[in-house]
């Protein structure tokens, strides 16, 4: 079979939420468009949604027929659990009405986004070579840091653990106390450059003895890492074009999804109706790049500050 049943199940019930928070009033009689298929109590279900169903399972053409089958069934469950929720006004319920109207104003806020980002340019070829240029740390200068990485629950690392990590003189002493305490861990080997650390850790690593253990507090868990060695991994300019391209054009994305929404604010009128409401300027600028941007976008591709950079901001520490 092409696509187990349990999966198909999966996907067609994973999507009646999403359908019941875009259906129509249960009192109107307007016909689907598209080519007829089915019908399900009088509703029709049309090509053109299992159409669309087939491009969100990305179907291969030598599985379209067996796959078909498959969800347009899924899509007459759907439309049975869909009328039945209707029937018991589950449609009307202050949640879902909430979630249908977050769901509309999403879905059409994007297209927006998605209508501002399409306009951007590509970075230029000197845009590229000059970010590698500007970043050698990144590329030509790139380190490969093999790791050794000891994964604690942050609730043993107690007062008497960080003494025997500020006594230790190798992440194995650790390692031998932690067995004799019976506290439970995760070890393992791992290597990471330049390219995927934070600026900060990558000096903090460069700056230490091999001895330093670093602690990197990840909430519920945290990390004790020791330095096994630093190798030279540069990266030719060639090789890094792809890559710094992607990042270039979400920064320029970033910055017209922010541009578009400073512009709004500046012509839209918008009154606060209490002090806890309202928020100062420079609030007001940290919160534009909160706005969702279109499919796709993203500010990480393991260049300049990924992701990891907040997490180290807030946990790591060097400890001889």
């Amino acid at each position: 079979m092409v696509l187990t049943y349990a999966r198909m199940t999966l996907i067609g019930y994973m999507s009646i939420l999403a359908l019941v928070l875009a259906a129509c009033d249960s009192e109107s009689k307007e016909k689907k468009t598209g080519q007829a298929l089915v019908s399900v109590n009088g509703k029709e279900v049309t090509m053109l949604q299992l159409n669309d169903e087939i491009k969100r399972a990305n179907i291969r053409p030598d599985q379209y027929e067996a796959a078909s089958k498959q969800l347009l069934e899924s899509l007459i469950a759907r439309q049975l659990i869909m009328d039945e929720a209707i029937s018991n006004k589950l449609d009307r319920t202050p949640d879902v009405m909430q979630a249908r109207e977050r769901a509309n104003a999403q879905i059409i806020s994007q297209a927006y986004m998605q209508s501002i980002v399409s306009k951007v340019a590509k970075p230029s070829k000197a845009e590229i070579d000059d970010y590698y240029q500007n970043h050698p740390e990144y590329f030509s200068q790139r380190k490969q840091f093999d790791l050794t990485i000891v994964r604690i629950a942050t609730k043993d690392l107690d007062d008497e653990l960080k003494k025997i990590i500020e006594a230790a003189k190798s992440l194995d002493e650790v390692v031998a106390w932690l067995d004799k305490s019976k506290v439970q861990y995760l070890r393992n080997l791992a290597s990471r450059s330049t390219t995927d650390l934070p600026s900060q850790m990558v000096a903090m690593m460069q700056q230490k003895s091999k001895d330093t253990i670093f602690i990197i507090n990840e909430q519920e868990n945290s990390l004790l890492m020791s330095v096994n060695a630093i190798m030279d991994s540069p990266i030719t300019a060639a090789v890094a074009a792809p890559q710094i391209e992607k990042f270039l054009i979400n920064q320029k994305y970033k910055e017209a999804t922010d541009a578009e929404v400073a512009r709004l604010r500046t012509v839209a009128k918008i009154e606060y109706f209490n002090d806890k409401a309202s928020t100062s300027k420079a609030e007001k600028t940290a919160t534009q790049s909160t706005v969702s941007p279109p499919p796709g976008v993203t500010d990480n591709l393991n260049l300049a500050e990924p992701v990891l950079e907040g997490t180290i901001e807030r946990g790591i520490m060097g400890i001889k």
